[in-house]
């Protein structure tokens, strides 16, 4: 019987979460199904809809924009997992009745970055944009291996400030230490790497960035894939080197796999087919 899985968001329509998983079960020989799952944007509603498809016979989900901390409320976290100290799910697995939540988000961008990309963090000064599920996700496996030092910069100075209070243990991985600032008062500071963790290249739009925030040799990362977003445009101009979320995208959704289905694919072949269209 073919096991069924989907990934949960709205918006969701975009995603090629059920591409990859496609990918991966024709990889590995697994018979499974994958779909896409629109909630309503009320917790409530999301609450009542993953209960809904597990109670119809599914066996995985991937959370995606702006549940992830939702999930976290809906599910036990797996002993170990980065989703406890993110506070954040992006996977929740049936097991034994129980919905069991992961975070695969952080071990998919460090992935990506220093196997794929070839840019260890070690050293660096980073800089993640956004306060919200996917920066918790990422903090504390980038924290692990050890920045010179972390920014998060937010619209709203207040959420960025949480965010750091809450990871405040782990500021002994860094020698700069980890820090909150506004927009504003990044003017004058430069970065090796940039993290653009927010959905403003969703729609088309960036954070107010100062100019000259690249240092020289600099990688500038943004979550949104499919797209060359303002955030990307703009890295490029002040020098640094722009790329999108879809190698991180596959790399969380390889770990997703690994979890439901405990076989580990291959996301090389995978991310080259995404990114050729073949």
């Amino acid at each position: 019987m073919t096991d069924c899985y989907a990934v949960i968001g709205n918006p969701v329509e975009h995603s090629k979460s059920p591409q990859i998983h496609a990918a991966f079960a024709r990889q590995t020989g697994q018979d499974m199904s994958y779909t896409t799952l629109k909630s309503e944007l009320e917790p409530s509603k999301f609450s009542v809809t993953v209960r809904k498809f597990f109670d119809e016979g599914g066996k995985g989900l991937n959370v995606t924009v702006p549940f992830k901390h939702e999930a976290r409320k809906i599910t036990i976290v797996a002993p170990g997992d980065n989703a406890y100290d993110a506070d954040a799910v992006n996977t929740i697995k049936l097991e034994g009745g129980k919905l069991i939540g992961y975070n695969t988000d952080g071990i998919g961008l460090v992935t990506d970055l220093e196997r794929n990309l070839g840019f260890p963090i070690a050293g660096k000064r980073v800089l993640l944009m956004g306060a919200g599920g996917a920066t918790y996700g990422v903090m504390h496996p980038v924290l692990a291996k050890h920045p010179e030092s972390l920014v998060v910069a937010n619209r709203t100075l207040e959420k960025a400030v949480t965010l750091v209070r809450h990871f405040r243990k782990f500021e002994p991985f860094t020698a700069g230490g980890i820090s909150a600032l506004p927009y504003p008062d990044l003017a004058g500071a430069q970065f090796d790497l940039i993290v653009n963790a927010t959905s403003a290249g969703l729609s088309g739009e960036m954070p107010p960035l100062p100019p000259d925030l690249c240092a020289p040799g600099a990688l500038a990362y943004d979550m949104v894939y499919g797209r060359v977003t303002p955030f990307m445009a703009f890295a490029r101009q002040c020098g640094a080197r722009a790329v999108d979320g879809l190698g991180m995208l596959v790399e969380q959704a390889a770990e997703s796999f690994f979890i439901w289905r405990n076989v580990r694919p291959q996301t090389a072949p995978v991310i080259a087919m995404l990114r050729t269209g073949t």
